[in-house]
């Protein structure tokens, strides 16, 4: 999350905990990580995905940055992964 202008349309792999889950929505399961960066306000990172996980689990996510998306309906997002490949780490 602290380098998400550096990382504006680029592929990244990251981990971090998941602390929400929302399934089914707009067709996607919508997550919030946190992987230790950032500070309040700054460290939640939502990414979309078709994985089902539960809060509390550790994730390795992959897929694009995308800056600065509006999906409309209240979700408007300044950093987001779409379509983000999720696995959950044991």
């Amino acid at each position: 999350f602290v380098q998400k202008d550096a990382l504006a349309n680029q592929n990244v792999s990251l981990q971090g905990k998941v602390v929400k889950y929302n399934p089914n929505i707009m067709g996607s399961n919508w997550i919030h990580i946190q992987d230790g960066s950032g500070g309040a306000g700054t460290n939640d990172l939502t990414l979309t995905t078709k994985a089902q996980v539960a809060v509390g689990d550790l994730v390795k996510v992959r897929g694009k940055v995308s800056r600065a998306k509006d999906f409309g309906a209240g979700y408007k997002f300044d950093v987001i992964i779409e379509n983000a490949e999720v696995e959950v780490q044991k």
